[in-house]
């Protein structure tokens, strides 16, 4: 996209300074023009603001006059700056604007925007990012002298790269940017109904409370007092892979999951390889970095096999009646190439889907269009799985975010809502036609009314007189 041209300004002001001799209460149309010129240079610059902003800072300067700089560029920005990306633009724009004269050039031309006085137009470059615009006004620069280049545009923007950008291909600065951006994102997993009851429009009847309230009234019972259900945050349980085939994307989801621990409360972590090990108090700590070392130096398997059957059956057996898993979700995170059983994977992912209120399996692979999940892990485990979604970029984790903010009633696994999950991620095939997936659910167990019980009360088909 070309960068809109700066049109030459044909009219007097510039400088925020009148010339030598005269100070701005001198000349008021002048100072008032200044105004309506630094006004329009904010606009071209992105800042939103109406006529009404102008106004304000015209009678603003009655109290705060321009002479006392810092205070009038408080004022200005107080009236002017709606948003706060915007003040790192309208900084650097007073501070060009509204700058010191020197004795022999003059800055009544807007167009250099603090730069020395050319004879030739600025040229306006796009927002840092373009690589190839960039290369060419190295290359100018180094025939002819250089040119007072203003950064005005705001269509371009790296993060836009990186939220398409698989995360093993992530620098150390990208993910130091993706960890800005995941901090942004907002994380809500609803509330959860408990067994206890608190004051409330509910449907249960308080008596004790609603015999102390009538005592006003002699002890007739005029007015109920009413329980409902209180309600909890919902738990999340993540349970992420660290083994070496999840060596590329292990640094960001471990970003991942530090960022969503510090937005909810109640968030177990856990990671495995051979073996389950617990993180989540290494997850408190506040600088990543730190909560990184913390958490390499808890887990001794990294890197290193995977077993992900033996993992959950820890889970199951040693954690899952210890932490808050029946009413909360359960956040699966691995590539599935296993090297255990395939029946003790299924059995426990069985155990697990039961006891927990959604299940959610996220693989990196599953982004790239040409996977396939035939491996006997994924095999094993996609019966049971409520939702199968990818995790290898920013897109998807926002996509995650939302999907988590507006969670539905779970429903028991089948083939039908397996293969509907599968349509969902592009790859309709895999699960509807594969004999290999023939008899994963349960069938509907007949029964024989020969063998019924026969026990009848003596008292039953008896009408009562």
């Amino acid at each position: 996209m070309t960068p809109p041209e700066i049109e030459p300004e044909t009219g007097s002001g510039g400088g925020a300074t009148p010339p030598a001799g005269s100070t701005p209460e001198d000349k008021p149309e002048a100072l008032l023009q200044n105004l309506m010129l630094f006004g329009e240079v904010l606009r071209r610059m992105g800042l939103n603001f109406g006529s009404a902003n102008m106004l304000d800072l015209v009678r603003a300067t009655e109290d705060v006059p321009v002479g006392h700089k810092q205070d009038f560029r408080h004022a200005a920005r107080c009236l002017l700056v709606h948003r706060k990306p915007d003040l790192p633009l309208f900084d650097e724009a007073f501070q060009v604007f509204w700058r010191r004269p020197s004795a022999e050039q003059t800055t009544r031309d807007l167009r250099s925007m603090g730069e020395q006085r050319r004879y030739r137009a600025p040229q306006v470059r796009p927002a840092s990012g373009d690589e190839e615009g960039q290369s060419q006004d190295r290359e100018s620069s180094a025939d002819e002298a250089a040119q007072p280049a203003v950064d005005l545009t705001r269509t371009f923007s790296a993060r836009e790269v990186l939220r398409a950008k698989d995360f093993a291909h992530f620098t150390t600065d990208e993910m130091e940017q993706a960890r800005q951006m995941m901090a942004e994102l907002a994380w809500d997993l609803g509330r959860r109904r408990s067994r206890r009851r608190i004051p409330g429009p509910g449907s249960q009847i308080d008596l004790r409370r609603t015999f102390r309230r009538n005592l006003k009234h002699g002890g007739e019972l005029l007015e109920l007092a009413h329980r409902q259900l209180k309600t909890k945050p919902r738990s999340l349980v993540l349970i992420c892979d660290v083994s070496g085939s999840m060596e590329r994307y292990t640094r960001m989801l471990l970003h991942f999951i530090h960022s969503v621990a510090g937005e909810l409360g109640q968030v177990e972590a856990f990671l495995f390889a051979t073996r389950l090990t617990r993180i989540t108090r290494q997850l408190k700590y506040r600088s990543i970095d730190e909560a990184v070392t913390q958490v390499s130096r808890a887990v001794p398997d990294w890197a290193g096999g995977t077993r992900i059957g033996e993992a959950l059956r820890s889970f199951n057996f040693q954690w899952s009646r210890r932490i808050p898993v029946s009413k909360g979700v359960v956040l699966i995170i691995s590539d599935g190439w296993d090297r255990g059983e395939p029946e003790l994977l299924s059995r426990e992912m069985a155990r697990l889907q039961r006891s927990c209120r959604r299940l959610i399996w996220l693989n990196p692979l599953l982004g790239s269009p040409t996977f396939e999940p035939l491996t006997q892990g994924l095999q094993a485990a996609l019966p049971y799985v409520d939702n199968f979604l990818p995790v290898h970029n920013f897109d998807s984790l926002q996509a995650l975010a939302h999907h988590l903010n507006d969670l539905e009633p779970r429903k028991q696994p089948s083939l039908s809502r397996v293969h509907a999950v599968r349509v969902q991620a592009g790859v309709p095939e895999i699960v509807a036609g594969n004999p290999e997936f023939q008899g994963t659910a349960k069938p509907a167990r007949e029964i024989n009314p020969a063998l019924a019980s026969t026990f009848r009360h003596p008292l039953w088909g008896q009408r009562r007189t």
